[in-house]
């Protein structure tokens, strides 16, 4: 007989000390990189990771000007010294054979890959005059900026000395915008860099929310730790996922029926007192008109949309009742499914109020930052007309800061409000994260201009009329960072060696740009070390100590106090946490979360479902040798029984097809209980079309190409991804 491990060693042996979801920063050494011989000198080098966006602090081990190691800084406080496989992976990316090396300007068609080499000098030359071209004959407002990652800021700045206000980001409206403006239509303020107090927790909720395979190291650590301390886990989830094995509770609810089983746990919460009484009636507003809404939407209401029986909702709700207030409902990240995702997000925040759990021990801690004062206030030019993606008229709710990619996308193909006749895209795979691909070629094709600055030959190279390369994150300054954390910070970036071939970091990219352009007065550095010194004397920390520690941290309070006094001001027009939505009313939309019914899926077709795997960023990583050695290809979750009724086994070859008949490609099968028989799953981001990319090229099922659908919510402006239905199509 085997040894019986309880949950709790379990936990802290797989979660907490590395296992499947963290990995210390040499277990990995030596896969797909040379391993390297411990002798002489090695320099340390602290900087912040850019494998993904959660900025985790990273320590390069140097020798003779080339990284042989990286490892977790253990005094940043967005990952206390753990890395993750894609941290460790960063050596590949930095000596990734297929790096672009020197700017490319296009000599064939749009798509044809064709180029010839050009100097920094010919490229930077060629952009500004198509750029000055454009502002004479349409207006600064016709370039549009496309951006993720860290180093956007420089390019905003860019656009924003130029004269354009039209930025956009796959952030806002394909992951987290929903959520945000759900959240800040409630609190005053959003659940940004995810606040969840797992590690104080009684009962964790997860809906959706694929931990440990979304990897933030710093998060997926402390929800490690509040499960090893006893919290109890609810999981809502089509699929059996990493997160949902650890569960006391997976609920296998129907898609598309969230805000259903959260109004019958509020409905519960509410008729059987189960809420906190003094937080709601000290903080919130609009209980009465909720307690009225909500009596129709019982548990049996509730297990006829949901699959979910009517006992184990009141059960679940009881659990979360008497865990109060130290219940964190995990807002989620990717939250844009089916076009109602405000009011889920909505429904989420509201549950979370009645349990007294926002600004709690154990909850969602409130939000603190480290304010990094500007070196200089810089007074950017006033644009004349409207945001072209309809932020702040179309979408009153949505970020200006984030900008809405589809509608500006849309909106270079319409012509209206006004032509978009420029794109600059900085590392943004547009073609690997735009839902409906032949739209976005099409809107290439209307443009004078199209750049895009990147460190890998991604598809939306191919189609650019100048690719100018960027420095990896290792070779680079990048701006201070602060974000908000239980404890407050500020990171350096800074560069581990010098930038290897004919790259460039983004700062200089972007001043070369504006220098040409005339824009000298928005570039008064040359040297950025120098602005960056300027900035943290501004902080008043020491920019001596954050070269040689990568992070300077200060404690504070995150919590709300015993007797319910709020550290700051609630922007809601109330001042305090509303239920009932009088700014959705006052637009014409529900004040209180709604349940829609969704299409269902056609015979003989699936819902396409996808996620994140442990090992993979979006479509950033998988052209890296390490973590494709890991994980090679993106199977196809399918239920037993729907495989046996298609003939095929575990490992089968299919071709996924969606409603239209466009092919994402092929893979091999996952037959599996872990999911239900009206959806399938794929890992989200591979299948790249780019022969340049030699490792990631035809590898896996493309889940963006199958995603010719999307449902605009039409609160925030973001798009609903989970509305495509898909068949297989046995190979072998």
């Amino acid at each position: 007989m085997g040894t019986k491990v309880s949950r709790r060693n379990f936990l802290k042996g797989s979660l907490a000390g590395g296992g499947a979801l963290l990995v210390s920063s040499s277990s990995l050494h030596g896969m797909g990189s040379k391993s390297v011989k411990w002798y002489g000198n090695v320099k340390t080098v602290p900087t912040f990771c850019e494998m993904c966006f959660w900025k985790c602090g990273v320590v390069a081990k140097v020798k003779n000007g080339k990284v042989v190691k990286l490892e977790g800084n253990k005094k940043h406080p967005q990952n206390y010294g753990r890395l993750c496989a894609r941290g460790n992976s960063g050596y590949d990316l930095l000596y990734d054979p297929d790096r672009l090396k020197y700017p490319l300007i296009r000599v064939g068609k749009r798509g044809e890959g064709k180029f010839r080499r050009a100097t920094w000098e010919e490229a930077i030359a060629y952009i500004a005059d198509k750029m000055d071209g454009i502002k004479s004959k349409y207006g600064p407002e016709s370039m549009a900026f496309f951006t993720h990652g860290a180093g956007g800021a420089h390019f905003r700045h860019l656009m924003k000395s130029y004269g354009s206000r039209n930025n956009a980001a796959p952030s806002f409206g394909q992951c987290k915008g929903a959520r945000d403006v759900g959240y800040e239509l409630t609190f005053g303020m959003s659940s940004a860099n995810e606040r969840a107090d797992f590690e104080r927790s009684n009962a964790i909720l997860l809906i959706g929310g694929h931990i440990g395979e979304n990897i933030h190291t710093g998060y997926v650590r402390s929800f490690a730790n509040g499960l090893a301390n006893g919290s109890k886990l609810i999981v809502v989830d089509p699929r059996f996922s990493m997160a949902a094995s650890k569960a006391d509770y997976w609920l296998q609810i129907k898609p598309g029926t969230d805000i259903a089983l959260i109004l019958a746990w509020i409905n519960v919460i509410i008729s059987e007192d189960l809420y906190d009484e003094e937080y709601v009636e000290q903080l919130t507003v609009g209980f009465e008109e909720l307690q009225e809404y909500i009596q129709e939407f019982t548990p049996e209401w509730a297990e006829e949309i949901t699959d979910i029986p009517a006992d184990i909702i009141r059960e679940t709700a009881a659990v979360l009742g008497d865990a109060k207030p130290g219940v964190a409902v995990n807002p989620g990240r990717h939250t844009a499914w089916y076009g109602d995702d405000v009011q889920r997000a909505r429904a989420m925040a509201i549950l979370t109020a009645l349990l007294g759990s926002w600004g709690r021990e154990g909850g969602i801690f409130l939000p603190t930052k480290w304010k990094i004062p500007k070196v200089k206030r810089y007074h950017y030019p006033k644009p004349d007309k409207p945001h072209a993606d309809g932020v702040k008229t179309d979408y009153k709710f949505a970020s200006a800061g984030e900008g809405l990619t589809i509608q500006m996308r849309d909106a270079t193909l319409s012509g209206k409000p006004y032509p978009i006749k420029g794109w600059f895209v900085y590392a943004q795979n547009i073609l690997m994260s735009f839902p409906g691909i032949e739209k976005t070629k099409k809107a290439i094709e209307k443009l004078d201009l199209f750049v895009v600055v990147e460190l890998l030959p991604t598809e939306a190279t191919l189609y650019a009329d100048v690719v100018l390369p960027e420095a990896t994150y290792l070779e680079r300054y990048d701006d201070l960072v602060s974000l908000p954390s239980k404890e407050r910070f500020i990171a350096l970036r800074q560069p581990v060696i010098t930038p290897l071939y004919d790259s460039k970091p983004g700062w200089w990219i972007s001043r070369e740009i504006g220098k040409k352009l005339g824009l000298d007065e928005f570039y008064p550095f040359d040297d950025y070390k120098e602005y960056l010194k300027k900035r943290s004397e501004k902080a008043g920390i020491s920019f001596f100590k954050l070269e040689n520690e990568g992070v300077v941290t200060k404690k504070t309070n995150p919590y709300i106090g015993d007797d319910l006094a709020i550290p700051m001001r609630i922007k809601t027009a109330s001042g305090k946490f509303e239920l009932f939505s009088g700014e959705l009313e006052e637009e014409g939309f529900d004040p209180l979360p709604k349940y829609t019914k969704h299409k269902e899926p056609p015979k003989g077709m699936y819902r396409l479902i996808y996620g994140r795997s442990p090992y993979h960023t979006f479509s950033r990583t998988q052209n890296n040798k390490m973590l494709m050695e890991i994980y090679g290809i993106n199977p196809v979750w399918i239920n037993t029984e729907e495989a046996k009724k298609q003939g095929l086994k575990d490992g089968d070859i299919v071709k996924v097809i969606n409603e239209e008949g466009i092919s994402g490609g092929v893979s091999k099968v996952k037959v599996t209980d872990g999911i239900r028989n009206d959806c399938i799953y794929l890992v989200h981001g591979f299948g790249h079309q780019s022969p340049r990319l030699k490792l990631a090229y035809n590898k896996g099922v493309n889940d963006n190409i199958l995603m010719s659908k999307y449902s605009t919510d039409p609160i925030s402006g973001s798009q609903g991804l989970r509305v495509n239905f898909v068949k297989l199509e046995k190979v072998r």
